[in-house]
């Protein structure tokens, strides 16, 4: 078995958002690290890829959300990636399928359900979301829909407190090249062992023995970034067992979201760029569809909660089957031979990840605080599920990576100051 050494003063696991924001700021204050990654890239659950129309698309996270405070903007900047800060059209969904007076309906509908959460919030007991939707509601499919995209997770694995914390500026923009690529590019320079999966933290000794596929690896301190599925399932397991972690984990699983793009052939209908539709307004199970994002000829098509597990599970065929039978449902036959599938994601299968993003579950708000939370100063948490506020976002990966690495350096600085105290003692 290989040996990396024992003399790291942080490993961190994972080289996704957080962990990639958590090298950076290792590296600058000059610390020994080592990045370790099971895939064989950068970027976790953001993933640019290319397609056959010479347009890259990302199957994970896509969009810079509070885009005006969220520091991949400014790295994008610096780093030269063009962002696109076209607004979305979201609250204008429904008037594409039912007109004016309906969307006007809708959004006074949606306003009181975002009424009833906050409202909700601050009642002692936490309850799931689906509490809330109105007896016979016109339009309680589409709150549900909504949320197996938002949350990837219905509204009754949703917690009210978990939601009601969301806090975003709704600035929307996204990155021409992507996100995932964006993310892989702050993070080219660093230290980073790839095809390394780590299966053990044996936290008993002094220094903490990490388990990989490919040796061993001893350290002073650890930031762990992966998601709460692997920690909640033990894929990487901690020794000895941390169950407070792992309950908390459990409490924080991952939505499903998944995409699939497909190329849009030729001229004509529809025309229209940027322009986002709802596959149907009258049931949980549809797509949320946008056409031509950035002007390209392809469609982006989203599907989440358990309806995105059993379309991934059904396989890609299936999953275009079902968009191109739903635009063709708006649009007519015709459409059909114009679609093509390009790429489609696939996040329950994804052993590294087995989910998207964490939505947490009725009653466990406070398990993001919990298991945020440093073990003995040595064993430090970081990624989306971390934050209170801005959980299932790069930028809350970001800043929960950079709160980890200052948490490390502080920790390993108090550590040395011991050790020179107790050596100086022992030299009087």
């Amino acid at each position: 078995m290989m040996e990396f050494g024992n003399d790291f003063d942080v490993v961190v696991i994972g080289a996704g958002a957080a962990g990639v924001a958590a090298g950076r700021r290792l590296v600058a204050a000059r610390k020994k690290v080592l990045v370790i990654e099971a895939r064989n890239r950068i970027g976790g659950r953001a993933w640019t890829v290319p397609t056959a129309i010479d347009k890259p698309v990302d199957l994970g996270c896509e969009w810079l959300h509070s885009a005006d405070i969220n520091p991949w903007s400014e790295i994008a900047e610096e780093l030269r990636f063009a962002l696109d800060k076209t607004p979305p059209d979201w609250a204008s969904r429904v008037a594409i399928h039912h007109g004016e007076a309906a969307n006007d309906d809708w959004l006074a509908a949606r306003t009181a359900f975002e009424d009833a959460y906050d409202r909700a919030a601050l009642e002692p007991e936490d309850r799931a979301a689906s509490t809330l939707l109105p007896k016979n509601g016109r339009w309680n499919a589409l709150l549900g829909a909504i949320s197996t995209w938002a949350n990837g997770a219905e509204l009754e694995l949703v917690s009210v407190k978990d939601h009601a914390r969301y806090n975003n500026t709704s600035i929307n923009w996204r990155a021409l090249d992507g996100y995932g690529a964006l993310i892989a590019a702050y993070g080219a320079d660093l230290p980073i062992a790839f095809d390394t999966p780590v299966s053990e933290i044996d936290h008993r000794g002094r220094n903490i023995r990490l388990v990989t596929s490919v040796g061993a690896i001893s350290t002073k301190t650890v930031i762990v970034t992966v998601s709460t599925n692997i920690i909640a399932e033990e894929r990487v397991r901690f020794t000895p067992t941390l169950l407070v972690k792992l309950t908390a984990a459990a409490g924080l699983p991952l939505g499903i979201a998944n995409k699939l793009f497909l190329a849009l052939d030729g001229p004509g209908e529809p025309a229209a760029t940027y322009r986002h539709l709802i596959g149907s307004t009258q049931r949980v199970e549809t797509g949320n569809y946008q056409i031509r994002p950035h002007g390209w000829p392809l469609v982006s098509c989203y599907f989440g909660g358990r309806f995105a597990t059993k379309l991934e599970h059904a396989g890609p065929e299936a999953m275009a089957e079902f968009a191109i039978g739903e635009l063709a449902g708006i649009y007519g036959n015709a459409i059909r031979a114009r679609l093509k599938p390009l790429a489609s994601s696939a996040w329950v299968g994804d052993p590294f990840a087995r989910g998207s993003y964490s939505s947490a579950l009725p009653g466990h708000a406070d398990d993001r605080a919990v298991y945020t939370a440093p073990v003995d100063e040595r064993i430090f948490f970081a990624g989306e599920a971390c934050s209170r506020d801005q959980f299932g976002t790069a930028h809350a990966a970001y800043a929960s990576g950079v709160a980890a690495a200052d948490h490390a350096i502080a920790a390993l600085r108090s550590a040395q100051s011991k050790e020179r105290v107790v050596f100086s003692s022992l030299t009087e």
